[in-house]
């Protein structure tokens, strides 16, 4: 045991430096952006802003996504973004541009809702009326 323990020490620091080597190479930003994981690296002075603007930007678009679910529930939540990016003329990658258009034109995108709400339940009448006379 006390060879065991001796041997362990001996490794420990090249254990250590290969275990920081492999966490170094996953974590870093050039490895995620390769996977697909990350699409940019945001700058460090740069951090608060973007993901400010980024947490606002969900918080409105999935109040929308699951707003346009509930009228439409034939619609996934790909299916619901792709209307609002079909509806919204910002940059979609440009977090700001997508708060400041979702303010901008909330009452377009509620009429948007309330027309899908009315198109889906008019479809559930049509279909329930076409079983009926079956």
């Amino acid at each position: 045991k006390d060879q065991i323990a001796a041997r362990e020490e001996l490794l420990k620091p090249v254990s250590l430096q290969a275990a920081t080597e492999f966490a170094d190479l996953h974590d870093k930003t050039g490895r995620m952006k390769a996977k697909g994981v990350i699409k940019d690296a945001v700058p460090w002075a740069e951090s608060r802003t973007y993901f400010f603007y980024l947490a606002k930007r969900r918080i409105a678009q999935d109040n929308y996504v699951s707003q346009l679910r509930a009228a439409d529930s034939s619609l996934d939540n790909n299916g619901a973004l792709d209307i609002l990016k079909g509806m919204c003329s910002a940059d979609w990658e440009d977090n700001a541009a997508v708060l400041d258009y979702y303010t901008a034109n909330d009452a377009d995108i509620t009429a948007k809702i309330s027309e899908m709400k009315t198109a889906a339940i008019k479809a559930k009448i049509a279909e329930l009326e076409k079983e009926l006379a079956e």
